[in-house]
């Protein structure tokens, strides 16, 4: 399996992501999925300074990204994708279930109309809800800071 890791966190690319997952799991393809940071080369150079040179990073939109999930799937690097919200990581699991079926919840922070669900993970109740409404479509959710740590069951999460 290419695609190794579907993570939502919403600081996108910085050395948890980096050096906490993508050196145990020998990632060696980021695929940043934004629409924004897709259209803004300055803000692809940041996230750039924060991978080292033998990781390739690739920044796409979600119609992009939904394109050519099926290829990174079978393109024999082991890939990462990165999303910083839920939205779009639940277009791309409806774009293509097979490829993203696990999704790790990472690092999403307080906001207006969120409430901690675990210490680096913070939902509204209708963010929850999608998320269930993902796993009734056959997604694994679950959340988890590093692959050193157990992973938390969505349903832990209500």
């Amino acid at each position: 399996m290419a695609i190794v890791l579907c993570r939502i966190d919403d600081r996108l690319i910085h050395g948890q992501v980096v050096i906490g997952w993508g050196r145990p799991m020998g990632i060696n393809l980021i695929i940043l999925v934004d629409d924004q940071v897709a259209a803004s080369d300055w803000e692809q150079e940041l996230y750039r300074m924060a991978v080292s040179p033998d990781i390739e990073v690739r920044f796409v939109t979600v119609t992009e990204a939904a394109a050519h999930l099926a290829e990174w799937q079978a393109n024999g690097k082991r890939g990462l994708v990165l999303t910083g919200d839920l939205e779009t990581m639940a277009a791309l699991h409806s774009a293509n279930p097979q490829v993203i079926h696990r999704i790790n919840l990472g690092g999403i922070h307080h906001r207006p109309g969120r409430r901690e669900r675990l210490p680096f993970v913070y939902l509204s109740d209708q963010e929850l809800r999608t998320l269930l409404s993902l796993e009734e479509g056959g997604a694994v959710v679950t959340a988890q800071d590093l692959p050193t740590t157990s992973p938390v069951p969505l349903r832990s999460l209500g």
